[in-house]
């Protein structure tokens, strides 16, 4: 790629940030705000404030367990972090927690009754959802079809439930499409087998603005904002569609259906009214095929008539949990086996190939860094750039704390990825905000709440890395395991602690495991502090 072509990416890409800032508001600080998932409408942050490297007993400024478990990000604004968590059997209680980000103490938390009552189990989606917050409120919505509003302070300002209002929720997985925010609206997708649909909740009173009905189907996917040209629509790829909504009265504009397998990422923005959109083969592989063909870079062009979706290039690579991204004119991808692919972001070129860990957060691109927050507590970071360049190997947490309970079929999750090949380090663990270090550890052990109907992931097909990375492990056995195998398989990859979300902003990158946050921070003592008072 020349110089030329990355200017005019790093500058659409700006542009983007700047309308997605515009639309919830820019009365924070440049610098003190992740309002959404994936840090939609974030601010820039320095680089060089988020450390390199850290490991159990290097730079975790601190560790805060929260009142329940959960699979959503933080969401931060003005020194304040806010974070969802559900407790109980059957999701019985709904929480919003907002933590000091200098410390992680808890400043306070609101609960409501979980309005539909679902089992909590590895299996299904738990507080999977990620909220928004603004300038003066945070909006939460969680799979039992609760929605809250909060003031920064956590006193109410509107509650309602959506499956009181539109009916239950009809799946067997749950709900973790996470939320968007418009200058005067929250934005919710509810994509399950039963009728499904697309609204718009007034910001001030939590009424409905608008509701756009969808077809049924099962997803966990998440909308986007996508600018294309002065505004911008809410792109939803789910499940054998990719369709364009306009924000302000949730008119369809366009719909693309040529895909398959998309049902849980998200299709993330890259400038110019293009958009990444990825599928994955499914639990059993039943849908390889139709995913083979569905990751690819999309373009939404004005017409005469109203939209044209159009396709720009495709790749046959697969991901996971973790939507692909870019970031400095590359595009990176994650399959299953924890492979990181490169391609050129113009032109779909693969560039490398690198080895990780299978990732469920979506990667990070921070100045000339990019961080795949590798499932198991393994972060990766590689140099931005056109060569793959390791820069370090970051363990999160101790297994031998929070990550080596055994778990039924004689399992455990001692630190290791899905295939057993990268141990992590040991080593103390840090002290949570406001406890001393020998708090309670996460426990790797399912709720009580066994599913009675879900069925965990067989072992899945791998995609071969080229030659150019380093091979992914081969799945041992042949044939397909007993169901007995498969429940005690499916235990172990879902079983917490997993980094299942990210918020970054200047000087703190926060990691959301099941039940805790940690917050990541360089605790180097700079020279002011280290130089010997007169």
């Amino acid at each position: 790629m020349n110089r030329k072509s990355l200017l005019r990416i790093l500058l659409i890409n700006t542009s983007a940030i700047l309308l997605a800032a515009a639309l919830i508001g820019a009365d924070s600080k440049p610098s003190d705000k992740w309002p959404g998932f994936l840090g939609a409408g974030a601010s820039q942050v320095d680089p060089q404030s988020i450390p390199l490297k850290w490991s159990p007993t290097e730079n975790i400024a601190w560790k805060t367990k929260l009142p329940g478990r959960g699979q959503s990000s933080p969401v931060i604004w003005g020194g304040r972090v806010f974070v969802t968590a559900i407790d109980g059997s059957m999701k019985d209680k709904c929480f919003v927690t907002a933590l000091d980000l200098a410390d992680g103490h808890e400043l306070w938390r609101h609960s409501v009754d979980g309005s539909q009552k679902v089992r909590s189990n590895y299996f299904q989606s738990r507080s999977a959802p990620t909220p928004v917050v603004d300038g003066e409120r945070v909006y939460a919505f969680f799979e039992t079809g609760n929605f809250v509003a909060l003031t920064h302070d956590g006193k109410p300002v509107w509650s309602r439930s959506l499956t009181k209002d539109f009916g239950e929720f009809e799946t067997n997985i749950g709900l973790a499409g996470s939320l968007l925010q418009t200058a005067d609206s929250v934005i919710v997708l509810a994509d399950h087998e039963g009728p499904s649909y697309l609204a718009a909740l007034d910001k001030s009173t939590g009424e409905t603005r608008w509701k756009t009905d969808r077809d049924s189907r099962k997803s966990y996917a998440s909308p986007s904002l996508v600018p294309v040209g002065d505004a911008s629509q809410i792109v939803v790829s789910s499940d054998g569609t990719v369709d364009g909504y306009d924000p302000a009265t949730g008119k369809l504009l366009w719909s693309f259906e040529d895909v398959g397998g998309n049902t849980s990422t998200t299709p993330l923005p890259i400038g110019n009214g293009r958009f990444l959109v990825s599928a994955a083969p499914g639990m059993h592989g039943e849908r390889e095929t139709a995913a083979r063909k569905s990751n690819l870079v999309m373009q939404i062009e004005k017409t005469a008539d109203g939209f044209q979706p159009k396709i720009l290039w495709q790749t046959e690579t697969m991901p996971s949990f973790a939507s692909p991204m870019v970031h400095q004119g590359h595009a990176y991808w994650v399959n299953r086996a924890g492979v990181i692919f490169a391609f050129n972001a113009e032109t779909g070129q693969q560039i490398f190939t690198q080895r990780a860990q299978l990732c469920w957060q979506t990667p990070i691109g921070i100045g000339d860094r990019v961080y795949f927050f590798g499932k198991d507590g393994i972060t990766t970071v590689i140099a931005a750039g056109a060569e793959a360049k390791v820069l370090a190997e970051n363990t999160l947490w101790d297994p031998e704390v929070m990550g080596t309970a055994t778990l039924p079929g004689g399992g455990s999750r001692g630190g290791r990825d899905s295939h057993g090949e990268h141990s992590e380090e040991r080593g103390t663990r840090p002290a949570e905000a406001g406890k001393p270090a020998t708090g309670k550890p996460e426990s790797a052990k399912p709720d009580a709440a066994k599913p009675s109907s879900v069925k965990p992931d067989s072992a899945a097909k791998k995609e071969a890395a080229p030659a150019t990375g380093r091979p992914a492990a081969a799945e041992g056995g042949a044939g397909r395991p007993s169901e007995a195998e498969m429940r005690a398989k499916g235990e172990n990859r879902f079983a917490d602690p997993v980094q299942y979300g990210v918020a970054i902003v200047n000087g703190s990158l926060l990691i959301r495991t099941g039940e805790y946050v940690f917050c990541v921070r360089d605790q180097q003592p700079t020279a002011a502090a280290t130089t010997a008072k007169p």
